[in-house]
């Protein structure tokens, strides 16, 4: 048998289509694009992100998809078999796997902070119409050097005991049952803040644009937030992407992906705004809309607590399916290129991530003053791979597959060899990643870099 045959791969069309959203749903859709929405405009925001996900987001994950698929191999290892003469795209795959790795050491933080929401939660300690209240929780439980360890250490825990799993029976059997129940949730907690009073102020200020809050920093931001979204550049899709069946249809699938992505972001905004504006709070909250604000916005409604728990556990959810991808980067590379079994490879990476994460979780405590290049641990990690990282995985994706690997191979990667019907498709693909995808992909590196 040979390896590519003894791969585990996804099982099902719907294992594929499940895993690869989960991949892209995280606390992106729930924490950060609302509150950049919040902090941006809302509607006008909205229209710049979807057009930047269209334009950026889309071609560089049917990008990394195909690759991946082609290659049935790690995101290091495909690129040695796309590209076997210039042994440099390799480093494309080498600086994913850094960025999976450096977003997982300040990620399993943030995850961490949404367990203990959970609990206070349910416990009824986040009961209160004032957002200090949340305010005093959060810092609790991010000043607290042992707690927020313990916190992260037990997402780690967590997601290593699926990632053990494999492939199907871990990550595609875990990702087909919270899909469901997330959006469920999701549109329980939508359906009850629609019922607010007021709720077609934040209706409004969600769908309603004012593009004179448009200016070339948001448009920026909107096609950053389209990387960090949908868990491009990273090694994620490229490393999924080689668990793909044969017969899947690459294009139509990330278009479905991208699509879904998108809807929960927008029922994301249609569960807080509605609330926010119903109970006049500020929907430019920024960062802390999640932790802070979002308590206090149940707290003000009938049977909040039951809103307010639901919320947190989709929450909870949603960031589950982006760690089983991330941690599946590393792990992928130390199976194939070290030869490692798929436990030895996961508690190993486990345990650097502790090691590695463990700055990170300290910056808020005892590593405060710590800083690299005037930032904390946290804060570096995000820079490096959100900057700098993941655009740069981008740019030399959209490069390679435009330019590069040659149409021939690219058409019949996309259409599976001849047997999709898909032409029309594939070339809008090609004009888009040619000529559009690496200008903006650019933009957004050089404003990481400060130079924009």
């Amino acid at each position: 048998m040979s390896a590519n045959q003894s791969r585990d791969g996804f099982a099902t069309k719907l294992g594929v289509l499940t895993a690869t959203l989960g991949s892209a749903v995280g606390l992106g859709n729930i924490w950060k694009f609302p509150y950049m929405a919040g902090e941006n405009g809302g509607a006008a925001f909205l229209c710049i992100y979807i057009a930047a996900t269209i334009v950026v987001g889309l071609p560089v994950m049917i990008s990394e998809i195909m690759m991946g698929r082609h290659a049935k191999s790690n995101a290091i290892s495909t690129w040695r078999k796309v590209a076997p003469d210039n042994k440099l795209w390799t480093l494309v795959g080498v600086s994913g796997v850094v960025a999976a790795f450096a977003i997982m050491a300040f990620y399993t933080d943030v995850v961490g902070w949404v367990f203990s929401f959970i609990v206070m939660a349910v416990s009824g300690g986040l009961n209160s119409t004032d957002p200090k209240i949340g305010e005093a929780a959060f810092s609790a439980t991010v000043s607290s050097p042992m707690s927020a360890l313990l916190w992260q250490w037990g997402v780690l825990a967590l997601v290593s005991t699926i990632i053990i799993g494999g492939v199907t029976k871990g990550i595609e059997k875990t990702t087909k049952t919270l899909m469901p129940i997330l959006l469920g949730m999701l549109i329980l907690v939508c359906i009850r803040s629609l019922t607010l009073p007021k709720a077609g102020e934040g209706l409004a200020f969600l769908f309603n644009p004012d593009f004179s809050k448009v200016t070339g920093e948001v448009v920026l931001m909107a096609m950053g937030l389209a990387f960090f979204k949908l868990s491009i550049g990273m090694g994620t899709m490229m490393t999924y992407g080689s668990y793909f069946r044969n017969d899947a249809d690459v294009p139509f699938t990330a278009t479905r992906v991208m699509l879904a992505d998108l809807t929960v972001s927008i029922l994301a905004g249609v569960a807080i705004f509605p609330a926010v504006f119903n109970y006049g709070f500020e929907p430019a909250a920024g960062p802390g809309l999640l932790f802070m604000t979002v308590p206090a916005v149940f707290s003000s409604m009938p049977l909040g607590q039951f809103f307010m728990v639901i919320f947190f556990v989709l929450t909870g959810l949603a960031t589950m399916g982006a760690m089983l991808s991330l941690f599946e980067v590393p792990v992928a590379f130390f199976i194939e290129a070290l030869k490692w079994n798929r436990r030895k490879a996961t508690i190993l990476t486990a345990i650097g991530l502790a090691i590695c994460g463990a700055p990170a979780t300290l910056s808020f405590s005892t590593m405060s003053d710590v800083t690299l290049f005037g930032l904390n641990f946290f804060d570096f990690y995000d820079y490096l791979s959100s900057n700098l990282l993941l655009p740069i995985g981008g740019f030399f994706i959209a490069i390679f597959a435009g330019w590069k690997w040659g149409s021939d191979k690219v058409e019949r990667a996309l259409s599976n060899r001849g047997t999709l019907n898909n032409q029309a498709i594939i070339s809008l693909y090609s004009v888009i990643v040619k000529w559009i995808t690496p200008l903006l992909v650019l933009a957004v590196l050089l404003k990481g870099l400060g130079f924009i």
